[in-house]
């Protein structure tokens, strides 16, 4: 008879669709240690059910074009708020019926968790593009029309062109393709999650490169936003180049 050290051994090589074997060899076992170690396997399978049908739900928009559309991409955008920085939207063209787990909004996962999925839709995307707009740009044509426009270059960077796009909250203009705008779309449609991962990992990363340039401003903690500490280094030392001064008139 295997010992429980043993037991559990086995269970951290097992694969996830080998659990319910695993539970079905052990679950008459009477040892303590083995009830807790299925016990632990059962709640590890219900948490996967349930995420898998999260993920499942975060389909529904996908699948409304699947079987007349070959390229279905979602677009977000992150930076749209701060008071330094670019805007940057992300563009993402999942293969279709893919699931990553714990793939969400963006602004509700860690950084850490932000990175994780970040690699894993670079490398398991169809497609991936970026479009990112300068502060200066932002003050000259204002910052939905920058918005707009950094969707318009992401789309653009694609190496597929998409029959249809998914957006978080907006109709980008001067867009040929179908478009479908979904409030709070990052939470509701995989692709959108997607995108927003992209957008916002890119912009956290040429923030905090910007903190090496100007680290009296905060940039690593605050990415731009108007924290209270930020707003109270841009009234000490003023503005700094990649400040949005039409976002900065009430501060300076």
């Amino acid at each position: 008879m295997a010992t429980v050290s043993e037991i559990r051994g086995e269970l951290s090589k097992a694969r996830p669709e080998e659990w319910k074997a695993f539970i079905e060899k052990y679950e008459t076992d009477s040892r303590t240690g083995v009830i807790k170690l299925v016990e632990g396997c059962k709640r590890q399978i219900k948490k996967a059910e349930i995420e898998n049908e999260r993920l499942e739900n975060m389909l529904i928009y996908e699948k409304k074009y699947y079987d007349s559309c070959e390229y279905i991409c979602g677009i977000d955008e992150a930076g749209r708020g701060p008071l330094a920085g670019p805007v940057v939207a992300g563009a993402v063209i999942l293969p279709k019926g893919l699931k990553i787990p714990y793939l969400n909004d963006s602004k509700q996962l860690s950084e850490k968790r932000r990175e994780e999925l970040y690699d894993i839709i670079m490398d398991q995307a169809l497609a991936v593009g970026t479009g990112i707009v300068s502060p200066e740009r932002i003050d000259e044509i204002n910052i939905l029309q920058a918005t707009y426009e950094a969707m318009r270059h992401a789309v653009g960077e694609l190496k597929f062109q998409p029959q249809v796009l998914l957006n978080d909250a907006v109709i980008i203009p001067d867009l040929s393709m179908i478009q479908e705008k979904i409030i709070k779309g990052d939470a509701k449609s995989l692709s959108i999650a997607a995108a927003s991962i992209i957008a916002k990992v890119t912009r956290d990363r040429m923030m905090k490169a910007y903190h090496e340039i100007f680290p009296e401003y905060g940039f690593d903690k605050h990415k731009g936003y108007g924290s209270r500490e930020h707003i109270e280094r841009i009234q000490a030392i003023g503005p700094c180049p990649i400040h949005r001064r039409s976002f900065i008139t009430h501060f300076v």
